[in-house]
């Protein structure tokens, strides 16, 4: 079955279209087909998969609720990201931590053993990262998002996105070297 990542620019439009419509099968459809992607980058803020997968569930609810106010369709896995971010991060306040639980780490992808022990400290590292940091690399790393699709999740100037990511980068080493 074609996921809605392999179907051409302008198909895809129309898709998340009807689904700003309230065309149901549309919304599904768009929902599945960003669906692994929502939980991976949930997984990497929080985790923790329980809760990973209730934020996802908070973020499909308010996307599906809200869809109509989706202003232009080429820009959903960037509103949806907003979406799923916000989410995050109203459950860390709510909470009032930050959650350093590293369980379950093979979910994300298959990690070999040899290198286990380095992904663990490298996402040991983004965790201490203020927010303003870890996003943009997260994206960016993660994701291979362009600077401009950063800075649109994140709603700030692109400039600001280079200078957080060269900055969160540096600290990001800072903590690695302290580590060794």
């Amino acid at each position: 079955m074609k996921t809605i990542k392999d179907l051409n620019n302008n198909r895809y439009r129309l898709i998340v279209e009807k689904a700003m419509r309230g065309n149901r099968d549309a919304i599904e459809k768009i929902i599945n087909d960003h669906k692994e992607y929502l939980y991976k980058t949930a997984f990497l803020y929080i985790k923790n998969e329980q809760d990973a997968v209730e934020v996802c569930q908070e973020t499909v609810y308010k996307a599906v609720i809200n869809i109509h106010k989706l202003k232009n369709p080429d820009y959903f896995k960037t509103w949806i990201t907003r979406i799923l971010i916000n989410n995050v991060n109203d459950r860390s306040r709510n909470e009032g931590r930050t959650i350093n639980n590293i369980e379950k780490l093979e979910s994300i992808e298959d990690i070999s053993y040899e290198k286990l022990e380095d992904k663990i400290d490298l996402y040991n590292a983004i965790d201490i990262l203020e927010d303003k940091f870890k996003t943009p690399i997260i994206l960016q790393y993660f994701y291979d998002m362009t600077i401009k699709e950063i800075a649109d999740i994140t709603e700030t100037n692109e400039n600001t996105v280079k200078t957080y990511l060269r900055r969160g980068k540096e600290k990001l080493y800072k903590i690695l070297m302290e580590g060794n």
